[in-house]
């Protein structure tokens, strides 16, 4: 799911990858918002309160939702410095530690509300930013690892493929390659419902634990780097075992 590349990679190690990670995005996403009043999977729309803000003269928001996008666009780039850096010397495991930092984020923000006061002004800007920032660097994650094929953290640019290849369906006459135009529709569909599942999971979980919903996403996350452990396993024994054979 994430230690294949190149040839190596096939469509089911992208639905795998696609469908757990939205899912995570997903309760983000609906934490962000009910907690925070505010989006934390994306920054469209933060490009828009910036400018209001601005025009506004409320300069101490608009310094708010820079930090959201600034936040963002740095957990991408520290998410790829890390996987660049590894990668030369185990490439198979170059996922690893940016995936442990978003854990350690989700944990720290889940367990902050015993710590500081949800009144303090301040604080649901430092906690928005750093959702914003594990978005940025799961988002940059999934993009090296699937090779641009992956997106999880944001629907538009899903939304916006998805409609040019329901188009195409109608001129597409060959069979195999309708066959692979199914296939990359149903994986943007599986991106979509995860997320939007992740969503209604997360809104029903909050209205009991607030914050600690983000433990949810720390328990995929963990998930997912055991399964690719064990897959990762099965396959080394398998080969193993056919050597000797």
């Amino acid at each position: 799911m994430f230690r294949h590349k190149g040839k190596g990679r096939t469509y089911a190690h992208n639905l795998k990858l696609a469908s757990i990670l939205s899912g995570v995005a997903g309760i983000v996403n609906i934490t962000g918002v009910l907690e925070l009043h505010t989006l934390t999977t994306n920054v469209t729309g933060h490009f828009a309160y910036f400018s209001e803000e601005l025009i506004l003269r409320n300069n101490k928001m608009a310094l708010a939702y820079l930090f959201y996008i600034l936040f963002f666009l740095f957990g991408a780039f520290v998410s790829s410095l890390i996987m660049e850096l590894v990668s030369k010397y185990k490439p198979q495991t170059s996922y690893v530690i940016p995936i442990l930092i978003e854990v350690f984020i989700f944990l720290a923000i889940s367990t902050s509300v015993f710590f500081v006061p949800n009144e303090y002004p301040k604080f649901s800007i430092i906690l928005s930013s750093a959702l914003l920032f594990a978005m940025g660097l799961q988002n940059a994650l999934v993009t090296r690892v699937s090779q641009s094929v992956v997106r999880t953290t944001h629907l538009t640019g899903l939304f916006t493929d998805l409609g040019i290849e329901l188009s195409q369906l109608f001129f597409y006459k060959d069979r195999p390659a309708k066959m692979q135009l199914n296939k990359s529709i149903f994986l943007k569909l599986a991106i979509i419902s995860c997320f939007f599942l992740g969503c209604i999971i997360g809104g029903l979980v909050y209205t009991n634990f607030k914050l600690q919903t983000l433990l949810l996403p720390v328990g995929l996350l963990f998930f997912a780097l055991w399964y690719d452990r064990l897959l990762f396993r099965y396959y080394h024994l398998k080969r193993k075992f056919r050597n000797h054979h």
